[in-house]
């Protein structure tokens, strides 16, 4: 699941509200040896704008996909491991997330992937030219339920439209959410998008099928998986 800081510091000039909930930072013993071992082997420094095809040469490489909220990395590091040709990058903020997405990599030895320890919009704005990326995985985003938080969800018209400059003409954004209401109002601000076609699809192959995910259906939640391809 996305892990997502429910309000930016009231100093910045930049006071927006969080579409993520940024949890407590207590990490588990191996999390911690993990991204003392391996962060810098896997971490991509916020320093600057990015050159993705520095770190995944075309030539090596049939795409590049950004995941936003990799969450304790389950599917991110099962959907890289299964396809090395492609290139994976994970932007989380939660660092035992992090962590545990690190074990999970190094354990299976991926060398495609790469993680980003930041909010997604600074990530997006900042460090990545347009038409950086060849697809998005977004997966069970926080569906912030109650009607005062809805604003805060992740997936609104301007996100779309940053989405929709961050992508390839012909990229793809692939989504999942248990919520219901969340999976509607994703439909209804996608078809007001002129930037993108797609809608409901049946669940990929491809996404593994999470402990999160696999909870949820104990409890009988209607799992959307949502496909739209940019213009």
């Amino acid at each position: 699941m996305a892990i997502f800081a429910i309000v930016a510091s009231p100093r910045s000039e930049e006071f927006r509200l969080r579409s993520f909930r940024l949890r407590g930072e207590r990490m588990t013993k191996a999390q911690a040896g993990a991204i003392s071992e391996h962060l810098s082997d896997f971490e991509i420094p916020i320093d600057g704008p990015i050159d993705l095809l520095e770190i995944f040469p075309k030539d090596k490489y049939k795409e590049i996909v950004c995941e936003i909220g990799s969450g304790m990395g389950e599917a991110s590091s099962q959907i890289a491991y299964e396809n090395p040709d492609s290139a994976y990058v994970a932007v989380e903020v939660h660092k035992p997330g992090i962590g545990a997405l690190l074990i999970r990599a190094s354990s299976l030895g991926i060398k495609n992937l790469r993680v980003i320890n930041e909010d997604i919009y600074l990530v997006l704005r900042d460090s990545f030219a347009d038409s950086s990326f060849d697809a998005f995985h977004i997966f069970f985003p926080d569906p912030w339920p109650k009607r005062r938080q809805r604003k805060r969800r992740l997936l609104s018209p301007e996100f779309i439209a940053t989405l929709a400059a961050k992508l390839k003409t012909g990229g793809r954004v692939n989504i999942a959410t248990d919520w219901q209401p969340y999976a509607e109002e994703i439909e209804k601000n996608f078809a007001e998008s002129k930037k993108f076609t797609g809608g409901v699809i049946t669940r990929p192959s491809w996404r593994p099928l999470t402990k999160f995910e696999n909870k949820g259906l104990g409890k009988e939640h209607l799992v959307t998986d949502l496909q739209y391809h940019k213009n």
